[in-house]
């Protein structure tokens, strides 16, 4: 049976944790497929939508390449392997577009750090954690 195991990545000690621990749950599981995903959005009062639409494009062209080279670590290992930067123009916190992802990937078990960077346009704060645990319908997993 194939599982869907997601893991949250920001570029943080903790997130690159959640990604080794990914490796290790994805091998107990024969077909088992990892989504890599992260989440860009904007975090403060912005009075101009456009501008704060251009950075968060800007932001993800920047960490696309370390998305992919997940993947290739996560298939190199023989391990199927999604890489997914996802946008969030609503300006929601970003485990409302995990919780999302979730749900229409049909995601059994999701991996995040306990923390993770702060400032504008990072994501796995530690209140994301917290609400992810909250709101997700299947297993979180939380790494520390």
């Amino acid at each position: 049976m194939a599982e869907n195991i997601l893991v949250a990545y920001d570029g943080s000690e903790l997130s690159r944790k959640a990604v080794e621990e990914a490796k290790k749950q994805a091998k107990l599981v024969e077909d088992a497929v990892v989504h890599a995903v992260t989440v860009i959005t904007h975090a403060g009062p912005t009075a101009n939508a456009a501008l704060a639409r251009s950075f968060m494009g800007d932001m993800a062209e920047e960490i696309r390449p370390s998305m992919e080279r997940i993947r290739e670590e996560f298939e190199a290992e023989g391990i199927n392997c999604k890489a997914e930067v996802l946008l969030d123009y609503s300006f929601r916190n970003p485990s409302s577009q995990i919780v999302e992802y979730v749900k229409e990937n049909q995601i059994d078990l999701i991996i995040l750090g306990s923390r993770g960077l702060g400032g504008v346009g990072r994501l796995l704060l530690g209140s994301v954690s917290s609400q992810i645990v909250q709101r997700a319908e299947c297993k979180v997993l939380v790494v520390k």
